[in-house]
């Protein structure tokens, strides 16, 4: 049994396909099991809960042989990032009581830096809080979603041109598809 935390996103979605495709069974936790329905079709155990609910991230997890952990981005963090602290306070607490025999998280390039990350901070302490967990952990530093770039179809068929918002616009940037890490 596998566990993923986001299963109704781009990833997690990705990830849980590749672990039915292999006969694996599947576990997600979400937040509205009637948005997920399509999930439990296919076989997923869903459990209702989210991240700020020790007891449901903890059964979301106990008796797995692995969890994917996405910690939801926060766009509007407070100074701090007290929401994101506690967030992975909590489910450092669940895979602690769980006990997982192993777990991935999706972070983001640059995560090992220390300051001037803007959003990629919340990344960063996840990897730094989850670190020091018992057990085997990895990390998974995503580049730039190629998924990312449907939102430039439009305005190319309308405009003839894409905006950029990653500068320099002349410099190439590592990209990577959700459905190669949901492989991975």
């Amino acid at each position: 049994m596998f566990a993923i935390l986001g299963i109704t996103g781009n990833v997690g979605g990705a990830t849980a396909r590749a672990l039915l495709e292999a006969g694996e069974k599947v576990r997600g936790m979400v937040r509205d099991k009637a948005k997920a329905a399509h999930w439990a079709r296919q076989g997923v155990e869903l459990v209702e809960g989210d991240r700020n609910d020790i007891g449901r991230l903890t059964a979301a997890m106990r008796g797995c042989d692995g969890v994917l952990v996405m910690g939801p981005p926060d766009f509007a963090p407070a100074p701090g990032f007290p929401e994101t602290k506690g967030v992975v306070a909590n489910i450092k607490a669940a895979l602690t009581a769980a006990k997982p025999k192993r777990a991935v998280y999706l972070s983001s390039v640059g995560a090992h830096r220390e300051r001037g990350l803007g959003l990629i901070t919340q990344s960063h302490l996840l990897e730094q809080e989850m670190r020091t967990r018992p057990g085997a952990n990895a990390f998974i530093r995503a580049a730039w979603f190629l998924e990312n770039h449907q939102w430039d179809v439009r305005p190319a068929q309308v405009c003839g041109q894409i905006d950029a918002y990653l500068a320099p616009a002349n410099r190439g940037i590592s990209m990577v598809a959700t459905n190669d890490i949901g492989a991975l």
